[in-house]
């Protein structure tokens, strides 16, 4: 109903402010619709803009270490780092946030029964995400010993 009184709108405005029609729109269904049209737009850009984005990363990472040090210390941090790097692993899920809550909630091996633990350093009962590697579908959660095995 809201993207018909929208049409509407704009239909109506057109004549009055004709900028209107571009400045409206609904910019998930575009994004959505248009998914690898963007996509390939942002990787002509970085590949253009590569140095410059590199260096204002580090610029950033620079004047905000200390704030972001900390933020990675919080619940927050710890669930976005999680998440990212289930993402840059080849992770694939409908919704990250259940998939984390069911991580962080289970306490045994879902194969083995030994109680997981979350250490700074990986030992053998360290909570691990079990995922297939080929299509990105999370399978379980086991201990680091498990995924070993299982591959």
């Amino acid at each position: 109903m809201n993207i018909l009184i929208s049409v509407l709108l704009k239909i109506e405005l057109h004549y009055f402010y004709p900028f209107y029609l571009i400045m409206v729109f609904d910019k998930k269904a575009y994004r959505e619709k248009n998914k690898e049209k963007i996509k390939e737009q942002n990787k002509e850009y970085y590949e253009k803009n590569k140095e410059k984005i590199k260096e204002k990363n580090k610029e950033f990472y620079e004047n905000n270490k200390a704030y972001m040090k900390e933020y990675y210390q919080t619940e927050q941090g710890k669930k976005s780092y999680r998440i990212s790097h289930w993402k840059g692993r080849g992770v694939i899920s409908n919704d990250y946030d259940a998939l984390y809550n069911q991580y962080i909630n289970t306490s045994n091996c879902e194969n083995c029964n030994v109680e997981l633990t979350e250490d700074r350093y990986i030992t053998p009962t360290t909570r691990c995400l079990d995922h297939e590697h080929t299509t990105g579908e999370f399978r379980n959660i086991l201990c680091n010993m498990c995924n070993i095995k299982r591959g």
